[in-house]
């Protein structure tokens, strides 16, 4: 399969995906971390084209760490828009991977990137099949599944419909965020106020980002845990430590639990 996600910035993929994309990397399937602005204001020192290019690379060696691909727009951080240059844009992308699955924002969320981002993709769901859009770029011939990404706000609520626990590929993962210095250790904990906290050795920033990140991932694995019982069984759902878990857009085709069996292939197998 083709697996195209599709973020605002260069981290929300990995944060938000990260571990289920290991798992298709693993199986011989094909994933696309794309991520539409170029980052060049998240940071409190570094700003710019210098910014840009560091969080190119660290989203590279995230990528190579992960087993996955990574595309980085060039539009600003903080100024994406739903124009109809960056429809365009998306609906070649998600074309030019052949995309079986898309994954992306929830159109309510607090950072209008990440919400114009939803906006862009929804209205790419459709316009993929359309041979006189973009027809320079051959049409896909079957509508992809698109999902969303967990957040946790409420109006309305992300309800999943499937997730998958990643405990056992999390240090995998903790190794894509960490490539992600300036953001893992800079950028997220001066907005915290914990700047002052973060070590200063290798061995140590590792262990601080586990720990950093451990109650905001722990909420996505709160989110999960109705889909977990219903894909995992309730005892098993209760064993697992980290999970990622997925909303069906309604915009694109719509799976069967059976095709969700297929898109997501390292589930348990069904219980009789």
């Amino acid at each position: 399969m083709n697996i195209v996600c599709i973020g605002a910035h260069p981290d929300d993929c990995e944060v938000h995906a990260g571990g289920t994309s290991v798992k298709w990397a693993r199986l011989g399937h094909r994933v696309v971390f794309v991520s539409l602005t170029n980052g060049d204001i998240g940071h409190q020192e570094m700003t710019g084209d210098e910014l840009a290019r560091r969080r190119v690379l660290e989203c590279q060696v995230s990528a190579e760490r992960g087993g996955v691909e990574s595309v980085t727009l060039d539009y600003p951080d903080g100024e994406l828009e739903p124009t109809l240059e960056a429809r365009r844009e998306v609906v070649r992308i998600i074309r030019h991977y052949e995309a079986d699955i898309v994954l992306t924002h929830r159109p309510n969320d607090y950072h209008p990137d990440h919400r114009y981002t939803s906006v862009l993709v929804q209205d790419a769901a459709f316009l993929v099949t359309v041979p006189n859009f973009c027809p320079a770029t051959p049409r896909l011939r079957h509508t992809p599944t698109f999902l969303y990404l967990a957040d946790s706000f409420s109006n309305p609520s992300f309800i999943p419909d499937v997730a998958v626990d990643v405990t056992d590929v999390m240090p995998v993962k903790w190794d894509m965020l960490d490539a992600m210095e300036s953001q893992s250790y800079e950028w997220f904990p001066w907005l915290a106020g914990t700047l002052d906290s973060v070590p200063t050795t290798p061995r140590a920033r590792r262990r601080w980002l586990e720990d950093a990140w451990a109650d905001y991932l722990g909420e996505h694995t709160r989110l999960a845990r109705p889909a977990l019982e219903q894909w995992y069984g309730e005892d098993a759902a209760g064993a697992v430590a980290y999970a990622e878990p997925f909303q069906v857009c309604e915009y694109g085709h719509r799976p069967s639990d059976e095709e969700l069996r297929q898109l997501f292939p390292f589930l348990p197998a069904k219980r009789s």
